[in-house]
């Protein structure tokens, strides 16, 4: 073409959580059998949403209304539904105008990294979550700005590492952390939060909040939503419906708006999301319909009880598989459904494999982990000799070398036997060079 057409940062464009989905469909093509690990849809693993909340979204489907349009913004009732829940939390309060509905956290994302100024960066955990750190890396053309969470530590911000990188680079504009954390499952505790924050206030800069999984938390120890600890700093959280009711495929998500009125390039910056979803007119109108008579009936806190202790159950469990295993260490995880594995430094190498029966399977395979990272390679061998299906932890905007399980299978004796499985297969996998 006579220009080049190409944004700077497309090829940050990453998501290994389905990019490795091309590789177990060709396998599974081959005739392998794929038990999916990759990715956190309660749904997909057999997950059901309550009956009870099913025939509410059924009856909102029967009303003419959800078939329209809604503001831009949101759905005002919601937005002032969703408002009320917040000031409920106590400390900072909120208005509707502070809610911000999006097509899903994705959306969200994109919209927070595609209209910041692109020499702002905003520096996030690693482990990263795929999605913010492409979309913030894609946005600035460079690799994603991180600090470092620290497994000795329960997979804790490391907070010295997060000052200095902002100190020493006046180029962040603002700091991201996840709570309930994915991929580690790690929960923060009030007063680390407290310091985040507090750090953002000396330099000046917003903080954001993905808080998706704030209502799995099972940790038993207290925990804290931005809000309650925002104090003064310009921020922004994230919710939505897609962990909770479960209704992924709803993609429906918020932002949650904090002290935008105190700080006039914040304020700016929000307006300018706001004219960015004014483009597209508006959000899905039936799941934020959906949102008052869903989260406000007296069933819902028990239905989120009843996902804490399940999942609680499922991290114990898990935690206990891969306990003892040789080469491996394991955080349990506090909150979220995910848990990631982590191999003991030098126990990788580029020479180690698996068995593979299916002659077809084993030529794919080794031809498509040459020159990878070396869990990335064990993840491949995974997948080619037993059709187990998880995300390599390199893949998630880290140098630590692991993979990542979710605690989302619904079948008890098969969740049991994929963990084993892996265990054996990390077993036999460090014994073969």
């Amino acid at each position: 073409m006579r220009r080049d057409i190409e944004h700077v940062g497309w090829g940050k464009l990453t998501y290994e959580i389905r990019a490795i989905v091309g590789v177990a469909q060709d396998l599974r093509n081959l005739g392998l059998e794929i038990i999916w690990e990759n990715i956190g849809d309660p749904i997909e693993k057999g997950e059901q949403v309550p009956v009870w909340i099913k025939e509410i979204i059924a009856d909102l489907a029967m009303k003419d209304k959800t078939y329209g349009y809604c503001a831009t913004q949101g759905v005002l009732e919601t937005r002032e539904f969703v408002a009320k829940l917040v000031n409920q939390r106590g400390s900072y309060q909120v208005t509707a105008d502070d809610i911000i509905f999006f097509n899903g956290l994705g959306d969200a994302v994109a919209k927070i990294f595609g209209f910041l100024k692109r020499e702002a960066r905003v520096i996030g955990p690693s482990p990263a979550y795929s999605t913010h750190s492409s979309a913030e890396a894609a946005h600035s053309g460079y690799e994603h700005l991180t600090y470092e969470l620290d497994p000795s530590n329960g997979w804790m911000p490391d907070l010295v590492d997060l000052e200095n990188k902002v100190r020493y680079n006046d180029s962040i504009a603002g700091i991201l952390f996840i709570n309930p954390d994915n991929p580690t499952g790690a929960v923060y505790p009030c007063e680390l939060i407290e310091k985040i924050v507090d750090i953002a206030r000396r330099y000046n800069i917003f903080v954001l909040a993905d808080e998706i999984y704030a209502n799995i938390v099972y940790s038993g120890h207290p925990t804290c939503s931005l809000s309650e600890v925002i104090g003064e700093v310009p921020g922004m959280a994230l919710r939505g419906i897609s962990k909770e009711y479960p209704w992924p495929g709803g993609r429906c998500g918020w932002m949650e708006v904090y002290n935008k009125d105190k700080n006039p390039d914040f304020n700016a910056y929000i307006k300018s999301l706001l004219n960015a979803k004014m483009l597209e007119v508006c959000s899905t109108s039936l799941p934020q319909l959906s949102i008052p008579p869903v989260m406000g009936d007296p069933r819902y806190r028990a239905h989120l009880d009843a996902r804490r202790r399940m999942f609680e159950h499922r991290a114990q469990e898990a935690w206990q598989t891969f306990q003892g295993v040789a080469g491996v260490r394991v955080i349990k995880p506090q909150g979220a459904f995910y848990m990631s594995v982590m191999f003991e430094d030098g126990v990788l190498n580029g020479r180690q494999a698996l068995e593979i029966e299916n002659p077809k399977i084993k030529a794919h395979i080794e031809e498509i982990v040459q020159g990878v990272q070396v869990d990335k390679r064990f993840v491949y061998y995974l997948l080619g000799a037993t059709g187990i299906c998880v995300v390599p932890l390199t893949g998630f905007c880290c140098n630590r070398k692991g993979f990542r399980v979710t605690l989302l299978e619904t079948d008890d004796a098969k969740r049991l036997r994929t963990w084993r499985t892996i265990v054996d297969a990390i077993t036999r996998y460090l014994a073969s060079a």
